[in-house]
């Protein structure tokens, strides 16, 4: 019985070896493959451009944030404004602190002006996708990714981004393990 494990034991490892030698050739056989092939030239690839920013025109997009009525939160965006070029890739920030002596959790709406900037508006990375919890205190930095369509109509030449945050009942009810009222 142990004899027959011992075995075993030989298999498991020569073919581990081998596997491991096998992974090992691969990379230099892929290589060989690529270079006649011409596939993945290396040093000769260059970076991946984005060939959709327009850079004839500007936009100003305008940052704006609100908060729903009783809800203590101070809430503004790092910047005013910032111009940019329609299909290009924007980061920008909004900070919030829950200025009260407990957890609070706020769902963030956004809204766009004009209205027909919306369809041309693209959030790849925002806080509002979900509901923020802020512990009492707390302050947060939140991060918004976005591109403007360059489809979007020439003669739109600002776009006010406002987000509004409201406190969510729900969501601090579902937090606090309490389903009740919805």
């Amino acid at each position: 019985m142990v004899r027959g494990n011992g075995r075993m034991l030989t298999k498991l490892v020569v073919v581990a070896v081998v596997m491991f030698g096998f992974g090992f050739a691969l990379v230099p056989f892929y290589y060989k493959i690529c270079e006649a092939t011409g596939i993945n030239a290396g040093g000769e690839q260059s970076l991946a451009k984005n060939t959709q920013i327009d850079t004839s025109r500007w936009v100003t997009v305008e940052l704006d944030a609100n908060t729903n009525g009783a809800l203590p939160w101070r809430f503004a965006a790092t910047e005013r404004r910032v111009r940019v070029h329609p299909g290009q890739l924007v980061q920008i920030e909004y900070e919030v602190v829950n200025t009260s002596t407990r957890a609070i959790v706020g769902h963030a709406v956004p809204s766009y002006g004009p209205a027909r900037a919306a369809n041309f508006f693209r959030k790849i990375e925002c806080f509002c996708f979900t509901p923020q919890t802020l512990a009492a205190g707390e302050t947060r930095r939140m991060p918004v990714m976005f591109v403007l369509d360059p489809t979007m109509d020439p003669e739109v030449h600002t776009v006010t981004l406002s987000y509004t945050f409201f406190e969510s009942e729900k969501d601090a009810q579902a937090a606090r393990g309490n389903p009740g009222r919805a």
